[in-house]
């Protein structure tokens, strides 16, 4: 089912901002504009990922107090480790503080947890064996915020506790810790509140491998050899791709293009993946699966020991392991989804919020079923894997609903929730679901009624295609890394001839066109997940696209890729 989708194309630049960018080139100049960057000043740090602010980790409240326990540790040998989530950024987080202790001499182990056999965050039975071991202090990563009962079970243990996390903390509760990190804590001065739970592990780091004025702090001392971790997990993450995050992924995917990391060698191998040419893209849709593959049919501890290790032949196999994962996480998802489509559709009261529930489903891949509906229907979505006492689910949303706000008006149902705006998971008992699903489904009703529930599409300047050049590729490049909340340029072309069509890829997903512009010169096109279009496709269309380049067995051409195709005048 393709959605009818809304486009929205800003107005052109003003003449004061026009004259302001004037050394610039067009397009690149109303690109600026449409992101908010008016003066020639601002354009420039834009355009090479500088931070326009002062972004010294001790502005983080309680980071004075992580490094110096995190110190005191290290000095007397106190056993050390670091809780993390089992998805990419969990995993990342966990291994860059792993990594950046180890360097400081300490005595540290990662600990992840099973998804199936403990769930998300702190747990109680977790924290006893850490103990039990000989640990003496936990470091959170990438959860944690929400846990103050499994907080307080550690202060009971006599276990000393910093929780790293970067998701909304419940109102007015803060987990009771030695300290606690998250710059969307109440009072905390930190500038930047977007930052992935692995870019958090990099503040802890950058403050403990440095704690001198910002102005005296070196550039190197090895944080540059955690960038690569940072720009996995917090692109992986869907973290928006601004501010800090913008700095650290390009300056990431530098270190990754010259990385010494044994597993990112071979993951990069399995993918078929040259790592000279990474970009953010390929994290999100190829490196980034395949490394969440572990945790969600398994346990992540592949993916952490792969990020980790120095064994060349043990990382082929850690590397070859997450590819098969990954092609049967795959599989479970196209079946997941069909099926939860099914149940959620069967219900009558599904028009602003599918709500699908099985004891069959995987609790691993109930998010990236959620994803795809929300994809396929503009709805927000929960899909839920039913046990015998609770159900663990995962909710995706839409911009025009907040998730996370939602399950907290429900919080008296739920064992335990949290999330963001466009994604959380919960658990609740069984005897609440049905009440569960009840009051989301009113809530979504009241918020969404009213609203036009279409996706929208925004591009930067309708342009003819005989303008289009090979130089403009070079131009929108400054604008990377691209992705959630950093949008690729895109552009729309009106009347556009089809000079042919078919599709390709499995089932004939995909849109393959021969487009030809006023000049009768012909432009290739690839419309992924559009071939729907197809069998009833005009001569002539409008196109909404980005500009990119296409290599194939050497050769770089230059193609348009579709995000959506309308008939003329629609």
């Amino acid at each position: 089912m393709t959605l009818d989708k809304r486009w929205i194309i800003p107005a052109p630049l003003t003449p004061e901002a026009d004259t302001a960018l004037g050394v610039f080139p067009q397009p690149l100049r109303q690109i600026l504009f449409n992101r908010g960057f008016a003066t020639e000043a601002a354009a420039r740090a834009y355009l090479n990922a500088q931070a326009d602010f002062n972004t010294d980790p001790f502005q983080m409240t309680g980071m004075d107090l992580a490094v110096d326990r995190i110190r005191y540790a290290i000095q007397n040998r106190e056993s050390i480790a670091i809780y993390g989530d089992y998805d990419v950024d969990g995993v990342t987080a966990t291994a860059l503080l792993v990594q950046v202790l180890l360097g400081l001499g300490a005595d540290v182990r990662g600990y992840i947890p099973n998804r199936f056999e403990e769930g998300y965050g702190l747990n109680n039975e977790a924290l006893a064996s850490l103990k039990q071991d000989g640990v003496k202090l936990v470091i959170t990563v990438d959860c944690g915020i929400r846990s103050p009962a499994e907080a307080l079970h550690a202060r009971s243990l006599e276990l000393d506790l910093i929780i790293s996390d970067h998701h909304h903390p419940a109102e007015g509760e803060l987990p009771f810790a030695c300290a606690v990190i998250n710059p969307k804590q109440p009072g905390d001065t930190y500038p930047d509140k977007d930052l992935a739970g692995v870019g958090i592990a990099y503040k802890i780091a950058e403050a403990l491998l440095d704690n001198r004025p910002q102005a005296q702090r070196s550039t190197t001392d090895g944080l540059s050899d955690l960038l690569d971790l940072v720009a996995l997990g917090t692109v992986a993450d869907l973290a928006p791709l601004v501010f800090e995050n913008r700095v650290l992924v390009r300056r990431g995917l530098k270190q990754m293009r010259e990385t010494k990391r044994q597993g990112l060698f071979s993951l990069a191998a399995v993918s078929e993946l040259p790592l000279s040419k990474v970009n953010a893209g390929h994290i999100g849709f190829m490196l980034g699966p395949r490394l969440n593959a572990a945790g969600r049919l398994k346990e992540a501890l592949a993916a952490f020991e792969l990020l980790t290790t120095t064994d060349v032949f043990r990382a082929g196999e850690l590397a070859q392991m997450l590819e098969m994962q990954n092609r049967e996480r795959q599989r479970i998802t196209r079946e997941m989804q069909l099926q939860a489509e099914e149940i959620a559709l069967a219900k009558p009261d599904s028009s602003y919020l599918l709500f699908a529930a099985h004891e069959n489903f995987n609790s691993g891949v109930v998010g990236l079923a959620a994803s795809r509906l929300t994809e396929s229907h503009y709805r927000p979505a929960v899909v839920a894997a039913k046990g015998p006492e609770e159900t663990r689910g995962s909710c995706r949303s839409i911009p025009e609903f907040h998730i996370t706000d939602a399950l907290d008006r429900c919080s008296d149902l739920l064992v335990r929730h949290g999330g963001h705006a466009a994604a959380a998971g919960f658990t609740v008992c069984n005897e609440n679901l049905e009440e569960l699903e009840k009051q989301l489904k009113s809530l979504a009703q009241e918020a969404l009624s009213e609203q036009d529930l279409r996706p929208t599409l925004v591009a930067d300047a309708e342009l003819s295609l005989t303008s289009l050049r090979p130089d403009l590729v070079k131009l929108l490049s400054y604008l990377e890394p691209t992705g959630y909340g950093n949008r690729d340029a895109a552009f729309v072309a009106r009347n556009v001839k089809v000079k042919s069509s078919r599709t390709v890829g499995a089932d004939g997903r995909h849109l393959k066109l021969l487009l030809e512009d006023e000049k009768k010169f012909s432009h290739d096109a690839i419309g992924f997940r559009l071939g729907d279009w197809q069998k009833n496709i005009p001569p002539r269309v409008d196109i909404l696209f980005t500009y990119e380049t296409n290599e194939y067995n050497g050769r770089i051409n230059y193609q348009l890729n579709l995000k959506d195709v309308k008939p003329v005048g629609s």
